[in-house]
C-alpha cells in the first residue's frame, strides 16, 4: 500500500507552520489521521505535535557555532539538510514507527531549496522510493502577491521549484484572512491573471518598459499559454477553503485510491433484511 505526504514548501514567513497547524486541526474535524514531521532545523515553536523532528539530528545552531564550519544562518541551514540527506535512515526510522499514511513535511523557509539545490529533489526522489506519493504545496504569502512585479516574482519561484521537483504541485495563497478589503478586491486579479495587461500596467512609460518588454512579454506568454502556474487563495477562518484546497492536494497524490470502498445496498435490500422472520412467534 503507498503511503501519501505533502511537501510545504515556500519562502520564509510564508505560513508554512500555520499551514500545518490548521491542516491538521482541519483532519481531526473530518476524523483522518495526520501527521507532521518538522523538516526545519531552525525551527523556534510550532503549536502542533511532531512526528519526527530534524532538531533532534541537527540544529542550525549546532552548524553555526562549529569553530570548524563557521556558518552564518543560510550556510547553516543548507548544511543541515545535507547532513539530513546523508543520513535519511534517520527519517525512515521516524517514519516506519506508525502505520498511518499521511504525513506533512514542514520545510525550511529558504527558497534557494526548492529552486537549484539539489537536496530536496534528493529527499523527494528518497520518499517515492520509499512508496510515498508526494505533492508540493509552494506557499506565498498573499500580501506579497497583490503587486505586478511581486507576483511574478512568485510565480516564477514555484515555476522553478515545479520543474526542480518534478511532482504534482499545488500553489497557495495563504494569509488571505489578514489583507486588507481594498487588497480582497484586487485580489481576484491575480487569481485569474493577464500577466502581460499586469505587466504593461507596472512599468508603463518607464525606461525599465522600454528595456526589457520583449522580456517581459515572453515570460507572460509562457505563463499565459501554458497555464503553468495557479495559485488557490487560503483562509484559515474558513473550513470550507480548507476543504477545498485538501481535495485538490487529495486528487493530485490519488490518495484514496486504493482504500477499500464498502459497497452501497440499495433500499430494498435493506428493507427484505429487517422483514426476515425469526421464527419466533413471541408469547
Amino acid at each position: 500500500m503507498p503511503r501519501y505526504g505533502q511537501l510545504v514548501i515556500g519562502p520564509a514567513g510564508s505560513g508554512k507552520s500555520t499551514y500545518c497547524s490548521n491542516i491538521v486541526k482541519h483532519c481531526e474535524v473530518l476524523r483522518r489521521t495526520v501527521h507532521v514531521v518538522n523538516l526545519d532545523p531552525a525551527a523556534e515553536h510550532f503549536d502542533y505535535p511532531v512526528l519526527a523532528d530534524i532538531r533532534e539530528l541537527i540544529n542550525v545552531d549546532d552548524a553555526m557555532e562549529d569553530d570548524t564550519l563557521r556558518f552564518g544562518p543560510n550556510g547553516g541551514l543548507v548544511f543541515c539538510m545535507e547532513y539530513l540527506a546523508q543520513n535519511f535512515d534517520w527519517l525512515h526510522e521516524q517514519l516506519d514507527e506508525i502505520e498511518d499514511d499521511y504525513i506533512l513535511f514542514d520545510c525550511p523557509g529558504q527558497i534557494e531549496l526548492y529552486t537549484h539545490i539539489p537536496v530536496m529533489r534528493q529527499l523527494v526522489d528518497t520518499l517515492q522510493n520509499w512508496d510515498f506519493r508526494i505533492c508540493g504545496v509552494f506557499v506565498v504569502d498573499s500580501q506579497f502577491m497583490v503587486e505586478p512585479s511581486k507576483f511574478v516574482s512568485g510565480v516564477m519561484s514555484a515555476l522553478s521549484a515545479m520543474v526542480n521537483l518534478e511532482i504534482p504541485h499545488v500553489n497557495v495563497m495563504t494569509k488571505v484572512d489578514l489583507l486588507s478589503n481594498k487588497a480582497k478586491k484586487e485580489l481576484d486579479r491575480y487569481l485569474e491573471p493577464d500577466l502581460h495587461s499586469l505587466l504593461h500596467e507596472e512599468f508603463e512609460e518607464t525606461k525599465f518598459n522600454h528595456r526589457f518588454r520583449k522580456l517581459n512579454d515572453s515570460i507572460a506568454t509562457m505563463i499565459d499559454d501554458y497555464s503553468l502556474v495557479k495559485f488557490i487563495p487560503l483562509d484559515i477562518s474558513d473550513e470550507e477553503n480548507f476543504n477545498d484546497l485538501l481535495i485538490q492536494i487529495d486528487l493530485a497524490i490519488q490518495y484514496g485510491d486504493d482504500l477499500e470502498h464498502r459497497e452501497i445496498r440499495e433500499p430494498e435490500e435493506i428493507d427484505d433484511e429487517t422483514n426476515i422472520d425469526s421464527g419466533f412467534d413471541g408469547p
